[in-house]
């Protein structure tokens, strides 16, 4: 349904320049470097972009500029929400294959910072396989593109904007957040999350979609429950942050060995593969050493390891333990069916995995235009008011 004047109106109203303007410049590289404050700004910031766009009301804030992504990893969703976010802004997005770049002949990531921040007015990266490295390589990046916009005297801003890393999935979890802020527009504090691994066949996932879903649901007062088997642990730290979040917003963190657990009454479930924690720290030798047969015999393990808990599977019986068995589906996608969660799931979610993935897509514009533009608020205003 398209959204009227007065809804577009209530939504804008929720923003200030004053608000907005803290947010300039600022780089997304996890959401626990960010306040509650400034998330909550910029998830409204999301349903106002996607008021817009459904309104067909065009956002040409960043026109002719250069939006580049740097991908380390395979992605399809991501890629296009980047892209798409970027065309909405009327900026030219360009998303770069990590391997085709100099990195693997010895660039450092401040170096490719530099180079890309030179022509670029905004970057993305994912870079989300090796524990220890993608976040990392991300600051660096940062590091290195601050130090030449300093030395040129330039007062360009240049976002960089996380698509994954070891450590978080900032812009697919804050979309899972925006589509449950639609689904329960009361908020989730109080909901029952089961944030719960489950079997994969395919390959071994990184930890960073459970570790951002920890990490930013409890800061929100959510009663999080992570299920995993023995050996599936998280980053401690991250752990960690999720126990000190859930304290401080009157929500809730366990960790429960048993699936069923996770979603006995749960409002919300979400699962979803992770690689097995050991194996995913014996990456990190094998990855620097250039070994490849290394890195392939850890993948096997993993996937050999996977195969002892195949009965962790989202299933119309474990449905049938959530709150009236009814609890909302949600993915990162794609999901492996048949494997994470049967077809007759599936099914009956398909169209809110969709919408919950969509989301994606504004959350990249809000983070952009948050970082770019000035006044913000008054400008999406005059947008509204033709």
């Amino acid at each position: 349904m398209t959204p009227s004047h007065d809804h577009l109106q209530r939504l804008l109203g929720h923003l200030g320049d004053a608000d907005l303007d803290a947010l300039l410049g600022r780089s997304m590289l996890l959401t626990t470097d960010w306040s509650t404050a400034e998330l909550d700004a910029v998830l409204t910031l999301v349903d106002t972009f996607q008021a817009l766009d459904d309104a067909g009301i065009r956002t040409p804030l960043c026109p002719e500029e250069l939006h580049l992504a740097l991908f380390f990893d395979a992605s399809t969703r991501t890629r296009a929400s980047w892209a798409g976010a970027a065309a909405r802004l009327g900026a030219r997005p360009l998303v770069v294959d990590g391997t085709s770049t100099q990195v693997s002949h010895g660039e450092t990531a401040a170096e490719t910072g530099t180079m890309l921040g030179m022509t670029a007015h905004a970057l993305g990266v994912r870079h989300d396989l090796i524990l220890g490295e993608g976040n990392t390589f991300m600051r660096e990046m940062r590091s290195g593109l601050d130090a030449y916009l300093a030395a040129t005297g330039s007062e360009r801003r240049v976002p960089i904007v996380n698509l994954q890393c070891d450590v978080d999935h900032p812009t697919q979890t804050l979309a899972d957040l925006a589509w449950l802020r639609e689904r329960f527009p009361e908020g989730v504090a109080g909901k029952k999350i089961a944030v719960s691994w489950a079997y994969s066949p395919s390959y071994a996932k990184p930890l960073s979609v459970p570790q951002g879903l920890i990490t930013l649901l409890t800061r929100f007062g959510a009663h999080v429950a992570l299920a995993h088997p023995e050996g599936y642990d998280l980053i401690p730290e991250t752990v960690a942050a999720a126990r000190a979040s859930a304290e401080a917003s009157g929500g809730s963190f366990r960790q429960v060995s048993a699936m069923d657990d996770a979603f006995r009454d749960a409002d919300i479930v979400y699962p979803k593969s992770w690689g097995p924690y050991d194996l995913m720290l014996q990456r990190v030798g094998a990855n620097r050493a250039g070994d490849k047969a290394a890195l392939a015999e850890i993948e096997r393990q993993a996937l050999e390891r996977n195969r002892a808990h195949t009965d962790w599977i989202c299933d119309e019986r474990r449905m049938g333990l959530t709150k009236n068995g009814e609890a909302l589906y949600l993915h990162c996608l794609p999901a492996d069916i048949g494997a994470e969660v049967t077809p007759d799931v599936m099914e009956k979610a398909v169209v809110d995995v969709a919408r919950e993935a969509n989301k994606k897509l504004y959350v990249i514009m809000a983070l952009l235009a948050a970082a770019k533009v000035e006044d913000l608020a008054t400008t999406l205003e005059r947008l509204v008011a033709g």
